[in-house]
């Protein structure tokens, strides 16, 4: 179940940071089957081209997720299973918000670093 957003996730990943690995797309592809090609948010996932729309679409997938776990009926086999991987999106979703968050930091930081080098060495 959660496989396919973690999968997703990881392609998605790919093409936002650059990775260009078509043997790691491919198995994450494998991996997705069907569901790559139909709409939602593992498909938005896997095509997205930035870190914001990434991180909606996994927070849409993992909502899913919730969805359907909390419908699965305490006589589930694999009810256990399920909330494990629900625990494991949860802290797959902290991460992402906090790189995200370091990468926006590094960015505002980048602005201020640059503006002090010009008060140092103003421009002619």
């Amino acid at each position: 179940m959660a496989c396919r957003e973690l999968a997703a996730l990881r392609l998605g990943l790919m093409r936002t940071i650059g990775i260009d690995d078509e043997a790691e797309r491919q198995h994450e592809l494998a991996e997705l089957g069907e569901s790559v090609t139909e709409p939602g948010p593992i498909r938005s996932m896997s095509e997205a081209t930035n870190l914001e729309f990434l991180r909606k679409s996994y927070d849409a997938a993992v909502s899913r997720l919730e969805e359907r776990v909390s419908t699965a009926g305490e006589g589930n086999p694999k009810l256990a299973y399920y909330r494990t991987l629900l625990v494991t999106t949860k802290k797959v979703e902290l991460d992402l918000a906090n790189q995200i968050t370091a990468l926006t930091s590094l960015y505002r930081d980048l602005d201020q670093i640059h503006d002090y080098i010009h008060e140092i060495y103003p421009a002619e």
